[in-house]
């Protein structure tokens, strides 16, 4: 069965390529649930802990498989996110030539003190530049 481990983590590293390893870790349990492969192997093969693979298994068992390629969690709330429309309507209407400027503004109006890539992120996302 080495061959077999071996096999698998070359697979979840060609998958690896094209979504985050929590997903990755995910999808080929589920695949090795439904072919009857045991819990502690499936532990071994993928490196998703034992209750991740339970409760997977339950999951499906059960018929729940809605939420079973979500991957959740994992970030933190933006400390822009409540006043993001405020900076985002100061950024448009006034002439700032740096990031830098716009922490600086933040900082000032909100007292937010945020880094200059934060400031590029938030950019981006609103489409201002990047």
């Amino acid at each position: 069965m080495a061959q077999g481990t071996e096999i698998i983590k070359k697979i979840m590293g060609f998958l690896e390529l094209f979504m985050c390893k929590t997903m990755v870790k995910r999808l080929v349990s589920m695949v090795l649930l439904t072919v009857g492969v045991p819990n502690e192997k499936i532990t071994e093969m993928t490196g998703l802990c034992d209750k991740s693979v339970r409760v997977l298994k339950k999951a499906i068992k059960n018929g729940e498989t809605e939420g079973l390629f979500k991957v959740s969690g994992g970030g933190r709330k933006s400390k822009l996110q409540d006043i993001e429309e405020a900076v985002t309507k100061e950024i448009a209407k006034n002439n700032y030539h740096s990031r830098q400027q716009i922490a600086d503004m933040i900082k000032e109006k909100y007292g937010i003190q945020i880094s200059v890539n934060a400031v590029k992120r938030l950019l981006k996302k609103t489409g201002l530049s990047g």
